[in-house]
């Protein structure tokens, strides 16, 4: 057949094919925070949440599901976070349904998934959610999981709702009944019911964390876009300069803004809580442990961690590793892309301080480098295994890596400052590890995710250069890093020695590169090595040894472990009891002192007009 096709017409189809890929209808969104606010189709399922929190009960939190328009069988499930999988499913008691039939219930197939069993296409599934024990660090909370008190709590996200299996792109109606004159700071969308929200699926749902209770909030805008800022604070609550945080975490937010060229998210909060410590990132939220007490020394020395937490907005949540995919009650593979997740993250919280004239600290960058590269020696399992590997076992039980330890936050940060030096080199100048990251953003940030090979292309395409042999050997490859490879691009040079590990009054540090943690599977405690050189070693310890005893005196828990380790002296001799494949042995350990990296950063004698140029722009942190 012969088609004929107007001039007009042929215009109108190239138009078409030349529209950017965003402007072209699509089921699906490409990442979930990119959901709409509509059901995507009329055979999907209705859902309505309703959350209560009693005061007369604090010690739980009640869930009510209302499914419209379901299978007659269909399963509920709790996320298990690819991070912090704290498995509340091990917490939710009397799931029940409302049922009028007797072959209508609910049967528990795995640990965290749930059978229903309906009939007429709906169903009402009740259950409590009994609220841990908290175990305190430094008498604190982590930040991160739910609480409830007589002034407030955090409740919602993947530590309280479960969501149908297979059904991830359906949306749902929340309602919270909770004490009166309790108020409410999430990310979910807010409806004209002040106390209904909206989640357009169940991603959303499950990433958007609820602070409730009495707290003091401040807002501020960045290009038109609202920002929260929700402090609950402790009844004994010291009081802040709470105009200086806020001003900086704005400057903070300003300087992303300018970096990617706009902000991802309808709105942001940032949830802060006293009496805690740690965070996690969400979707457009965040929450972070900031103890009043603390912030009344200064609140400066939170505004690092602050501008790592906000940043994974762009660098975790929208640009995630390959491995971290749809929502799902199993946990996915480890991540190799943890090192540019977590440790690019840490690049970019140092920058945008410096950026916002608000560090924390006087040093310099390559004060700071200096910091970092001397960590890296100090710890050997940094230079013995891979970023990708060590990527693997930050989310990995203890002992992966066996008798070392290793930081791909750190790991990650470094490469983040190699990377740039080549972009700097490579293009004269003209670009940096911004286009590169931005690169990685608009091109990633899809469902799919990204792999190291993507970054070692975008790389490629951003310097005009082959940085193959680069990813091979530190990304992939277990190659000791070449510092002065990368600083000489940029005029710079290392020197390193070691001497014995002092105190400030010049007395040796014992060896007390060891840790512990309780095994809930063996309901033990157990010994960790960070190197297989240490006297501790050396006297024929391993990770995962389960210690019985130390000095005839039993050590129940961790807490106990870092007392004693901490007043460890150089010459003390330790005997420990362990038990390794059900045999019991007795180790005598020696402690001794060990030997500590020296790094110095300098300038080249000789720089060529290029090298001072890169050197001064990279001092200056500007582009």
């Amino acid at each position: 057949y012969r088609i004929r096709v107007s001039v007009n017409q042929f215009a109108a189809i190239l138009l078409f094919f030349q529209l950017p890929s965003f402007c072209l209808a699509r089921s699906y969104p490409g990442n979930y925070s990119e959901a709409k606010q509509s059901r995507f189709s009329d055979s999907q399922p209705e859902i309505n949440y309703t959350v209560t929190v009693d005061k007369a009960d604090l010690s739980v939190v009640n869930v009510q599901i209302q499914l419209l328009n379901v299978a007659d069988t269909f399963q509920l499930a709790m996320y298990a976070h690819p991070e912090y999988d704290d498995k509340y499913w091990r917490y939710v008691e009397d799931l029940d349904l409302e049922k009028g039939k007797e072959k209508a219930g609910v049967y528990r197939d795995d640990s965290a998934l749930w059978r229903v069993v309906t009939y007429h296409n709906e169903a009402t599934v009740h259950y409590k959610l009994r609220l841990p024990q908290l175990i305190a660090f430094r008498n604190l909370r982590s930040a991160w999981r739910p609480f409830l008190s007589e002034t407030g709590g955090l409740i919602g996200d993947y530590h309280t709702f479960m969501y149908i299996v297979g059904q991830t792109q359906v949306p749902s109606h929340i309602h919270f009944q909770i004490p009166e004159g309790w108020q409410i700071a999430t990310g979910l969308e807010p409806t004209a019911d002040a106390y209904t929200y909206y989640a357009s699926s169940a991603k959303m749902l499950l990433d958007a964390p609820v602070l409730i209770g009495h707290f003091k909030s401040w807002h501020f805008e960045v290009n038109g876009v609202p920002h929260t800022i929700a402090y609950w604070a402790l009844p004994d609550a010291l009081t802040f300069d709470t105009a200086t945080l806020i001003s900086n975490i704005q400057k903070i937010v300003s300087k992303a803004s300018l970096l990617f060229g706009r902000l991802p998210y309808r709105e942001y909060f940032f949830l802060l809580q006293d009496g805690s410590y740690g965070a996690l990132e969400h979707n457009n939220s965040v929450t972070i442990g900031l103890p009043s007490k603390e912030l009344a020394e200064g609140v400066s020395q939170y505004l690092g961690e602050i501008a790592h937490e906000y940043f994974h907005a762009w660098n975790m949540i929208r640009l995630h590793p390959a491995e971290f995919g749809d929502i799902s009650y199993r946990r996915p593979d480890l991540s190799r892309g943890l090192w540019w997740s977590e440790g690019l993250t840490m690049f970019y919280a140092d920058l945008l301080l410096r950026r916002a004239g608000i560090v924390s600290h006087t040093m310099s960058r390559i004060d700071h480098l200096t910091a970092l590269i001397q960590r890296y020696y100090d710890d050997p399992g940094n230079r013995k295994f891979s970023a990708e590997r060590v990527s693997m076992a930050d989310n990995a039980p203890p002992g992966f890596l066996g008798d070392y330890d290793a930081s791909t936050h750190l790991q990650g940060e470094i490469l983040g400052n190699l990377l740039d030096f080549l972009i700097r080199s490579g293009t004269n100048g003209h670009r940096s590890i911004d286009d590169l990251m931005r690169s990685m953003v608009y091109h990633f940030s899809g469902a799919q995710g990204f792999t190291g090979k993507d970054i070692e292309q975008a790389t490629n395409n951003i310097c005009n250069c082959n940085v193959h042999a680069f990813f091979e050997n530190y990304i992939r490859g277990n190659q000791v890093i070449d510092f002065n490879k990368y600083l000489q691009l940029v005029g710079l040079k290392m020197n390193i020695s070691w001497s014995e590990a002092a105190a400030d009054d010049k007395k040796p540090l014992p060896d007390n590169r060891i840790y512990a943690w309780n095994d809930p599977g063996s309901h033990s405690l157990k010994m960790g090595l960070t190197d297989p050189e240490s006297c501790w070693g050396k006297a024929g310890l391993h990770t995962g040894d389960i210690i019985k005893k130390i000095n005839d005196s039993a050590v129940i828990n961790t807490s106990d472990f870092y007392k004693w380790r901490s007043k460890l002296k150089v010459g003390d001799n330790v005997d420990i009891k362990i038990e390794r494949n059900k045999e019991i042995l007795n180790r005598r350990v020696v402690v001794t002192g060990y030997k500590q990296s020296l790094v110095k950063i300098m300038p080249l004698p000789a720089l060529s007009e290029k090298q001072q140029r890169l050197k001064s722009e990279w001092l200056l942190a500007k582009k």
